[in-house]
């Protein structure tokens, strides 16, 4: 898949974010990986993004990142296009990357370095390095310690042809406004923040109509009717689904420090698709926690 046949791909559709399978020891479990994928691939998603931030690419090492990737690439093939996550320091995510693209991947998306804050001139280097390390597509990932300025991505999508897709995870609208008014349609863009349900149709309104939705990873039924209630414009749809389980959804969520990746195994584990724990320094839903998002997903019907 060339770079502008994945920014196709990014232009339309629901795309998610599996989560990783751990076994009871915290190992890779790619068995149960691949089951999840093949479970998961017929819903309907346009792509799924292998060892992202909802599969806990910040705890992987690198030696099992390969297989993980592997793994939804052999177990995905001619049903649904796999981007893989890629991020870290610069030199360890174009080794992912360069993993990513020899076992097949389509694309990756580039999370953030961790810890340290760079300026904008840093950022470029780091986006750069990585784009020209691998010929397939590069999403960049606007979040935390990494948050590019209009600026400075018209100067990447200069250099880097292969870059052609901006995901979101700041929710500065000011921001995102100012970035696709000069990029236009040079990248395709993608909302990314935690629970992007919530915010879907104030970002469609600002020209980004795609996002990617972690509760697929549990309730894919309702994650799509949600996607075509904001696709179609069905205000009533996402108003009700909102109401009855969002909201009451991010309250859960918003009472833990990474709640944000724990709630989603949490939600697989009840739907029988259990993926194991979470890794450290994550931790898992405490019981009445679990009892409380069982009953939300329990109203929502069959999946």
């Amino acid at each position: 898949m060339s770079p502008q046949d994945l920014k196709q791909v990014m232009s339309s559709g629901l795309l998610s974010f599996p989560l990783t399978d751990f076994d009871a020891q915290g190992d890779f479990n790619s068995k149960g990986y691949a089951e999840r994928l093949e479970w998961l691939a017929p819903y309907g998603a346009s792509a799924l993004f292998a060892a992202g931030g909802t599969g806990e690419f910040f705890s992987l090492t690198a030696e099992e990142y390969p297989a993980i990737i592997k793994t939804a690439v052999d177990t995905c093939r001619g049903k649904v296009p796999i981007i893989a996550g890629a991020g870290g320091p610069t030199r360890f995510a174009i080794q992912c990357a360069q993993a990513a693209e020899k076992a097949g991947a389509h694309g990756i998306l580039l999370l953030p370095h961790y810890l340290t804050e760079a300026g904008q001139e840093g950022l470029i280097a780091h986006v750069e390095q990585v784009c020209k390390s691998v010929k397939f597509g590069v999403i960049v990932y606007n979040r935390n310690v990494c948050k590019l300025t209009p600026e400075s991505l018209a100067i990447l999508a200069d250099r880097c042809p292969n870059l052609i897709g901006f995901k979101d995870g700041v929710g500065d609208i000011e921001l995102m406004s100012s970035v696709y008014m000069k990029m236009g349609e040079r990248f395709a863009y993608l909302g990314g923040l935690p629970t992007a349900e919530v915010y879907a149709a104030a970002y469609k309104a600002l020209g980004t109509p795609v996002y990617s939705s972690a509760v697929f990873n549990f309730i894919p039924k309702t994650a799509m009717q949600f996607y075509e209630a904001v696709r179609t414009d069905d205000m009533a749809t996402q108003h009700r689904l909102l109401k009855e389980f969002f909201m009451p959804y991010l309250d859960i969520r918003n009472r833990g420090q990474g709640y944000a990746v724990s709630i989603v195994k949490a939600g697989a584990q009840l739907v029988g698709h259990g993926a194991g724990p979470v890794r450290a320094p994550l931790t898992d839903l405490k019981p009445a926690e679990m009892e409380q998002l069982d009953a939300l997903i329990r109203a929502l019907g069959p999946q």
